[in-house]
């Protein structure tokens, strides 16, 4: 009798290759950019800087980096091929779903393998700017382009409003990118890895992670979080409502982390952002909501190492800096193209095609079709 083959089932515990871009700590809560713990640097460095770290390996010489910052001028201007593309989306087409096809259309052929620093620049300049040009779009409004004198956060918040941002919600939504930039080998960045390691071109491969994205089990939750705190409306509610949606084994969503078996460090410091930018009667919701929730789930599930995931507080903060809960997933998007772009530079630098086995547990091989198949012999 064969020995069974043993299944990493969700590729639990197998590590596919190295890096030295971002780790997690998942058992001691830590999270680290290129040697720099997040809670050390957010909230305090732009967006601009932590692209120079991310994808440079090292600190720009001064905040926020000069190289990054003239990068992103330089690419932030579409092209008016891409441009026709956005404008030709249905207004009613969720943002996120338009976002794909904008990723998409970026692969005019220009992208090619292996890719480059640039290419990256181009996919972190242009993506806020298209998303931002469909947004308004979709609301009848025109198009708000880049001004060079904005911050990357603070354009992106701009093109979507057409208003002057708060420096308030700029250094909260900055501290946001920061925090979402990078996090190890996450669901979204392993397949654009796999992308990339067929030799497939960058925005080719940013279109794939963000089908993955798009998930509510990764990406996709934070509005979901928002419609819960809606749903509970009141503090004192939060007990009963979280006790009823435990005893009918619903999904709380906000809650308990592939990774993490110790606090989520962003989440520890977006709560920090909270409580400076949220309106105080959302934010005490929140924080009942929090305890209520952990208190219930560790009840519940008491072998169960589970804590308040990335996703509860940037909820919260999200809300509290003006963007629409169809923004929240797209946002992060926003985010993570930084770290994308330097997975497909470390993945392209020392590539092997990622093409892990599946063991068949089908019928054994020797079936017969149970009728003549046209041009084969009969079987004798």
């Amino acid at each position: 009798m064969s020995v069974p083959t043993p299944i990493a089932k969700g590729l639990d515990h197998i590590v596919v290759d190295r890096s030295s871009i971002s780790w997690v700590g998942g058992e001691t809560g830590d999270l680290v950019y290129r040697g720099f713990d997040v809670r050390d640097i957010v909230p305090g460095i732009p967006y601009e800087s932590a692209v120079h770290l991310i994808l440079r390996g090292d600190p720009p010489g001064a905040d926020p980096s000069p190289e990054v910052v003239a990068a992103l001028r330089r690419y932030q201007t579409p092209s008016p091929a891409v441009e026709k593309v956005v404008d030709a989306l249905e207004p009613t087409l969720p943002p996120l779903e338009a976002l794909r096809t904008i990723l998409s259309a970026m692969g005019d052929g220009s992208f090619a393998y292996p890719p480059t620093i640039d290419e990256g620049y181009r996919l972190i300049a242009q993506t806020p700017v298209l998303l931002a040009r469909f947004v308004r779009r979709a609301r009848g409004e025109s198009p708000v382009d880049p001004q060079p004198t904005r911050s990357h956060a603070a354009n992106y918040l701009a093109m979507l409003s057409d208003e002057r941002p708060t420096p308030e919600r700029v250094s909260a939504l900055e501290s946001y990118l920061v925090l979402l930039a990078d996090h190890g080998m996450n669901a979204s960045t392993f397949a654009l890895r796999t992308a990339i390691s067929t030799q497939s071109d960058l925005a080719s491969a940013a279109t794939a992670a963000l089908a993955v994205l798009k998930g509510p089990v990764h990406g996709g939750a934070p509005s979901r979080v928002s419609d819960m705190l809606d749903a509970i409306a009141k503090p004192d509610q939060a007990d009963e409502w979280i006790a009823s949606k435990i005893a009918q084994n619903e999904v709380l969503f906000g809650f308990g982390h592939r990774a993490y078996k110790a606090d989520d460090p962003r989440a520890v410091v977006l709560h920090g952002i909270a409580q400076r930018v949220a309106e105080p009667t959302r934010l005490a919701l929140a924080e009942a909501v929090e305890r209520s929730a952990l208190v219930a789930l560790r009840a519940a599930h008491p072998r169960a190492k589970l804590y308040t995931n990335v996703e509860f507080w940037s909820a919260v903060v999200l809300e509290s800096v003006g963007l629409p809960r169809a923004l929240f997933t797209p946002t992060f998007a926003v985010a993570r193209t930084a770290g994308w772009t330097a997975h497909a530079l470390e993945q392209a630098a020392d590539n092997r095609l990622i093409r892990p086995d599946i063991e068949y547990i089908g019928p054994a091989k020797g079936r017969r079709w149970p009728r003549p198949l046209e041009g084969h012999p009969t079987p004798s």
